[in-house]
C-alpha cells in the first residue's frame, strides 16, 4: 500500500486563533479521497504536532497546503522532504496564484480546487505516465515550469466525501473543553471585494451541498460537547436554501451549538435570524470591514453603515453573540476612521472584535494595485497575516497603521470595558477580553524587532520627504 502524508504548516506568528487551532478542510477532503483510493493516509497539523521526518521516509508522496503567511514554512518543509528524494505536491491559495515561485520548492502544484486534479494526477503518478492532461497542474516538464489549463470547479458538492477527521494524528480538536468540528456547506462568492482572494480559488458562483447531505454529516456530531463551525464564506447567501437547512436542523433537535460567517444584510430577514437561534446558533462572525462609507464603497463591499447597525440590533435581540471584524488601511482611512471604528465597536457592544491590517494578498485586485503603485514595503510572506503592516497606506504612515491595530485592541479590550461587562453578567465577553489582552501583550513583546524596523523605515521616509522639500524650496 502506498503512503501519503498531508501537512498543514504552522503559522509563523501569533494571531487571534493561536490558541484555537482549526484545520482547513481541503486537506481532510483530499486525504479521505486518497484513503478511498486505497492509499495509506495521515494528516499532520503542525500547530498540534511537530513533523517527524524519520516517519516521513515511509512516504511515496507528501502533500503540503499553504496560505500566504505559511508559505515560507511550507517551502522549508518541502525543500527538506525533496532532499529525502520524496516527491512533493503543494496546494492552497498562495501557490495557486504564484505557482512559479512554488515550483522552486515543489515537484507539483495544484491550482485552485484540488479534488478532481489530485485524482487525475494520482492516476498518472501510479502509472508513472505523463501529466499533460491533468487539469490545474503546474509541474516541471523536461526542466521547464509547465502550467496545464485550469479545470472546471467541482459542481456537485454532494459527490465529495465527508471529511474523515480520524486521519489526523491525535484527532481531537478542543476549544474550552468542547470538540470543534469544521463543516462547509457551500463554495464560491459573487461579492468580488477588492482585497479578497476567495473568488480566484472557488469562483464567483455559489455551489451548495443538499440539505440531506449536510444532515448526514451533522448527525455524526450530535452531542452537547461538540461545537460546529460552518466554514462557508457567507452561510446565508441563499435565504431559501439556508432556511430549508435550518428547519431541518430544528426538526432534528440537534444538541450541539454552532457558529458561522454572514454578511450584515442578514438583518433584512428577521425570521431568518430567529430560525438560526432556534437551530442552535451561538456566535456569528461578521466582516463589517469599515465604518468609513468611502472605504466600503471603494472596496466594493456592497453594504452600508446603516445595514451594519441594523444587523447588530436584530442579531443581539435574538441573543446571538457577534464577533465583528474590521480592517484598517484603505486609501480613505485615517486616524478619525480608527477612532470612529473603536467607538462603533464599543457602542454596539459587540461580544468580541478583530481589528486587522489590510494586507495585499496575492490573487486579490488590491495586491495588483499596490504592486503596480510600488507601495509594498515588505516582501516577507510570513508578515502577510493581517497583523503586520506590509504596504504604505495613503493617509496613515506605516507606523501609524501598525499602531492603529494595537490601539484598537487595547481600547476595546481594556480593563474598564471588562468591568462594565462584569456588572452586566457578560462572562463570555470578559473571558475573551482577558485572552485578547494577553495575546496583544505577547504579540508586542515577540514583535519588537519588527516594530523597530517599522519605526526606522518610518523615520527614513520622513527624512527623505524633508530633504526633497528642502531641495524644491532651494530650486
Amino acid at each position: 500500500m502506498r503512503k501519503i502524508f498531508f501537512i498543514e504548516p504552522k503559522a509563523p506568528n501569533l494571531h487571534i486563533y493561536t490558541q484555537f487551532p482549526l484545520p482547513r478542510l481541503g486537506s481532510f477532503i483530499l486525504a479521505t479521497m486518497m484513503r478511498n483510493k486505497g492509499w495509506d493516509v495521515e494528516i499532520i497539523l503542525e500547530e498540534m504536532r511537530s513533523i517527524d521526518y524519520e516517519k516521513l521516509k515511509k512516504a511515496d508522496l507528501v502533500g503540503i497546503s499553504t496560505i500566504t503567511a505559511t508559505a515560507p514554512r511550507a517551502y522549508a518543509i518541502a525543500d527538506r522532504i525533496r532532499g529525502m528524494k520524496i516527491p512533493v505536491i503543494m496546494g492552497g491559495p498562495h501557490v495557486t496564484y504564484l505557482p512559479d515561485e512554488a515550483l522552486d520548492h515543489a515537484d507539483f502544484i495544484i491550482r485552485g480546487e484540488g479534488e478532481r486534479p489530485l485524482m487525475a494526477f494520482i492516476d498518472r503518478f501510479e502509472d508513472k505516465n505523463h501529466y499533460d492532461d491533468v487539469p490545474s497542474l503546474s509541474y516541471w516538464k523536461r526542466g521547464i515550469k509547465t502550467h496545464n489549463p485550469k479545470g472546471p470547479v467541482f459542481q456537485d458538492l454532494d459527490l465529495l466525501p465527508i471529511p474523515d477527521f480520524s486521519l489526523l494524528y491525535n484527532n481531537v480538536i478542543r476549544v474550552a473543553g468542547h470538540r470543534t468540528i469544521p463543516i462547509q456547506t457551500s463554495r464560491g462568492c459573487p461579492f468580488d471585494c477588492t482585497f479578497c482572494s476567495v473568488t480566484g480559488m472557488f469562483g464567483r458562483k455559489y455551489r451548495y451541498r443538499s440539505t440531506e447531505n449536510i444532515l448526514k454529516e451533522l448527525r455524526q456530531y450530535n452531542h452537547r460537547k461538540n461545537v460546529i463551525f460552518f466554514y462557508d464564506d457567507n452561510f446565508t447567501a441563499n435565504r431559501s436554501r439556508v432556511k430549508e437547512l435550518l428547519q431541518a436542523m430544528i426538526d432534528e433537535r440537534f444538541l450541539f451549538k454552532w457558529s458561522t460567517q454572514v454578511r450584515a444584510d442578514i438583518a433584512k430577514d428577521e425570521n431568518l435570524v430567529r430560525m438560526m437561534k432556534k437551530a442552535g446558533c451561538e456566535m456569528l462572525y461578521i466582516g463589517f470591514e469599515s465604518v468609513n462609507p468611502e472605504s466600503l464603497k471603494n472596496m466594493k463591499k456592497q453594504q452600508t453603515l446603516e445595514e451594519m447597525v441594523q444587523a447588530i440590533r436584530v442579531i443581539q435581540k435574538h441573543r446571538i453573540h457577534i464577533h465583528g471584524m474590521f480592517v484598517y488601511g484603505f486609501d480613505e482611512d485615517d486616524w478619525k476612521t480608527v477612532k470612529a471604528t473603536v467607538r462603533f465597536a464599543k457602542k454596539t457592544r459587540l461580544t468580541s472584535t478583530q481589528f486587522l491590517i489590510l494586507t495585499p494578498l496575492p490573487g486579490s485586485r488590491f495586491y495588483e494595485t499596490i504592486s503596480r503603485e510600488d507601495r509594498i514595503q515588505f516582501k516577507d510572506w510570513t508578515l502577510y497575516d493581517a497583523h503586520h503592516v506590509v504596504f504604505k497606506p495613503k493617509r496613515l504612515s506605516l507606523l501609524d497603521l501598525q499602531k492603529a491595530q494595537i490601539f484598537s485592541h487595547q481600547k476595546f479590550y481594556s480593563w474598564i470595558e471588562s468591568i462594565k461587562r462584569i456588572f452586566t453578567g457578560k462572562w463570555l465577553d470578559v473571558g475573551l477580553a482577558h485572552y485578547a489582552r494577553h495575546l496583544n501583550r505577547l504579540w508586542k513583546k515577540r514583535n519588537q524587532p519588527f516594530l523597530q524596523a517599522v519605526k526606522l523605515l518610518n523615520h527614513v521616509k520622513r527624512a527623505k520627504i524633508s530633504v526633497d522639500y528642502q531641495e524644491n524650496v532651494t530650486l
